[in-house]
């Protein structure tokens, strides 16, 4: 009986986080955007504790991938769609063009799903990404309601502009599917050195958040991508330099 408990636990997880997703799609067309953004939050709880538990357990299956990147595609997929779909409907509505252009909104959808089927195939993501994990992409959609929210200055003008709002849909898109090298937050140890960049992305977003709150997100992925390709640069001219060395 433990034993089979053990093996569900972590596709029971998993149906938590899609269950926070449908909740949160309910919420989003609704008009409540604060409620939604959490609903994210609360389902990027539930997949780092799908994940966790699996490793904990040893309870690995193919069919616990495959419900994750389903259950991913709603969460962090249609509901940060639906959410920028309703932020396009607050924006300033452009005549003749708006009608269609709100719906560039659900390409987040379906880049998600890009970024999720490849990631499924792809053997190079066994330790680390290759795009933006839809996660981040997703708790960057959730705090733009929680900053307008809190009528932030420097962001508003930005976050209720349809212009804006459409090359950011462009850039999240690409960047989900872009053939970036980003790290995983999976602490493998605690060796310091193996695990620097991890521990910068932590410190950084400690501080920012503690003093900027929601409003810090959108500059935590900036460092986050930053670091990542610092890293991977780094990791690649060691790889070049010592395979020199030999010749």
């Amino acid at each position: 009986m433990e034993i089979h408990l053990k093996k569900h636990l972590p596709n029971a997880i998993t149906c938590a986080n899609l269950f926070s997703g449908c909740i949160g799609i309910v919420l989003a067309f609704k008009g409540e955007l604060i409620a939604a953004s959490y609903a994210i939050f609360l389902a990027a709880i539930f997949d780092f504790f799908d994940g966790l538990a699996s490793r904990v357990l040893k309870s690995f299956s193919s069919i616990g991938k495959d419900l994750d990147s389903l259950a991913d595609v709603v969460s962090f997929g249609v509901l940060p769609g639906v959410i920028m779909y309703q932020l396009f409907l607050q924006a300033r509505q452009i005549d003749n063009v708006s009608s269609w252009l709100n719906f560039i909104a659900f390409l987040i959808p379906v880049f998600s799903a890009l970024r999720l089927a490849k990631f499924n195939i792809d053997t190079r993501q066994a330790e680390n990404f290759i795009g933006l994990p839809t996660p981040a992409n997703a708790i960057l959609i959730a705090s733009f309601p929680m900053i307008i929210n809190h009528n932030n200055r420097f962001y508003m003008p930005c976050l209720l502009n349809p212009y804006i709002l459409s090359g950011l849909v462009v850039v999240m898109c690409s960047l989900l599917v872009a053939e970036l090298p980003m790290m995983s937050l999976k602490f493998k140890n605690s060796d310091f050195n193996e695990n620097i960049y991890r521990y910068l992305l932590l410190l950084f977003s400690a501080i920012l958040i503690l003093f900027f709150k929601f409003a810090a997100v959108p500059v935590v992925i900036f460092i986050y991508i930053t670091l990542s390709i610092i890293q991977f640069k780094i990791a690649n001219e060691t790889i070049i330099s010592s395979q020199q060395k030999e010749k």
